[in-house]
């Protein structure tokens, strides 16, 4: 597949299933908590899984680095962190990019979680779901894991799931015989690679406004 090149922040699709009505510079927070927000992108390091489906928590981590220019990351509690601001004058956040692989995530975010002194409830996790179809993205706050490992690992070291989850919907293969799927989601993208590269800025776009929602405390467990 050929490798995927920017298009662009504002790029949407018509397939989009925004968050709500709520847009940067308008009707967002003036004032935010002084409490970082913890960003947490699932995924598996190394070659053999980039670009993959599983991985796309990780793709949609590094878009948000790169627009809010939190600089070189640093290898700590297991992982990739970066921190500063999303935007002049935005909520502060914390970036992370586990490295212990899909199973173990939580063994890193749970003790970054500790370190920052907030709840889950100020943790956002970027992460692939097949549950969806290619291209919608979708947030809620709490749930189940849906056989997700890494959400299963986070909830088990959080001691909670009420977590926000940022669905980014990959598609789900014809059968449910666990070795096909499991082959799926470690699979790379079938789709044209400008599309998938839209999903994930797509993907980034409502990270942003959500993480402007959590930072100003408008919480809503119910799912968008």
């Amino acid at each position: 597949m050929a490798p995927w090149r920017r298009r662009g922040r504002d790029s949407r699709s018509e397939a989009a299933a925004p968050l709500a009505p709520l847009e940067l510079g308008f009707a967002a927070p003036t004032r935010f908590d002084s409490e970082p927000v913890l960003i947490v992108g699932l995924g598996n390091p190394g070659s053999r899984y980039a670009k993959t489906r599983h991985n796309a928590g990780f793709e949609v981590a590094t878009i948000l680095v790169e627009r809010w220019r939190l600089g070189k990351q640093k290898q700590r509690f297991r992982g990739l962190i970066s921190d500063g601001h999303s935007r002049p004058g935005g909520p502060r956040v914390t970036l992370l990019l586990p490295q212990t692989f899909m199973n173990e995530s939580g063994r890193s975010a749970g003790p970054l979680r500790g370190e920052l002194r907030i709840g889950p409830e100020r943790v956002v996790c970027l992460h692939d779901e097949i549950d969806l179809p290619f291209g919608e993205v979708r947030a809620k706050q709490g749930g189940g894991v849906a056989g997700h490992n890494g959400l299963k690992s986070l909830k088990r070291e959080f001691a909670s799931g009420d977590f926000w989850r940022l669905r980014v919907g990959v598609g789900r293969p014809a059968s449910s015989d666990p070795e096909i799927v499991s082959a799926w989601v470690l699979g790379r993208f079938a789709e044209p690679p400008n599309d998938v590269l839209e999903l994930f800025e797509r993907a980034a776009d409502e990270a942003e406004r959500l993480v402007e929602r959590v930072a100003g405390s408008e919480t809503n467990p119910e799912e968008q």
